[in-house]
């Protein structure tokens, strides 16, 4: 491969990229557009790929993989789709299972950045959290613009984060809240935004000896260590 630089630009699009495709990192990405296109993959190559070319390059490293797929990673690539575009993230936090005995999944809406900024049902993304009392890692952040989305993606959504026990979102229609509900989670509205790590960083404070009810039965606590929660819920 080409030792030539890849601007940061391209590297964001060729990550992104990477998410749509099954079972595909950055690297395999690369090795494809290396014989595609030719290294370094810039706009204007990448805007001349299609997806007859994109599927047989690297001896047909992607024949399997399906053309919705195919086009959609070739639309982040080329620009054509520069609403998936977001800024890059600080470095996701290494996270096994188990690491942080005590501990919530929380799901937050966004489409750039750390910001929690989206709607259930349009958000390029969500940022997942693993916080407890003492620590916050950022251990994931899931692609929610995949093809699967055509068919329903309230339900498609909804699966993305089905491991979460709490959603932060600006905005969440009702539909989607039901599924949302059905599916084990505590949707959390929150239209002023902020960054997600702040509305972590306030679950996080309540996670002490006297969470709310609602907080309590997810993490589940016996109902009479419960306390009453005075103040409005978010979701309210």
């Amino acid at each position: 491969m080409s030792s030539s630089p890849i601007s940061k630009d391209i590297a964001l699009r060729i990550a992104l990229a990477a998410r749509v495709l099954p079972d595909t990192d950055p690297a395999r990405l690369l090795k494809v557009l290396d014989d595609a296109v030719g290294l370094p993959p810039t706009i204007n190559k990448l805007q001349q790929l299609n997806v007859k070319k994109f599927r047989t390059a690297n001896d047909g490293e992607f024949s399997d993989i399906n053309t919705a797929s195919l086009k959609e990673a070739l639309g982040i690539l080329s620009g054509n789709d520069d609403d998936i575009m977001t800024e890059p993230l600080s470095e996701i936090d290494a996270y096994d299972e188990g690491d942080m005995p005590g501990s919530l999944r929380v799901a937050c809406a966004s489409n750039k950045a750390e910001d929690m900024d989206g709607h259930f049902g349009s958000c390029q993304r969500f940022l997942i959290y693993q916080v407890n009392k003492e620590e916050i890692r950022l251990i994931d952040a899931r692609n929610a613009k995949g093809p699967e989305a055509r068919d329903d993606k309230n339900v498609f959504r909804t699966g993305l984060i089905k491991d979460c026990q709490v959603l932060f979102v600006a905005s969440i229609g009702g539909p989607a809240a039901a599924k949302v509900v059905k599916a084990g989670i505590h949707p959390i509205k929150h239209p002023g935004g902020g960054t997600a790590r702040e509305r972590v960083q306030a679950l996080q404070e309540v996670l002490g000896d006297a969470p709310p009810p609602w907080l309590a039965k997810i993490m589940g606590e016996a109902a009479e260590s419960r306390v009453r929660f005075e103040r409005n819920e978010a979701e309210s």
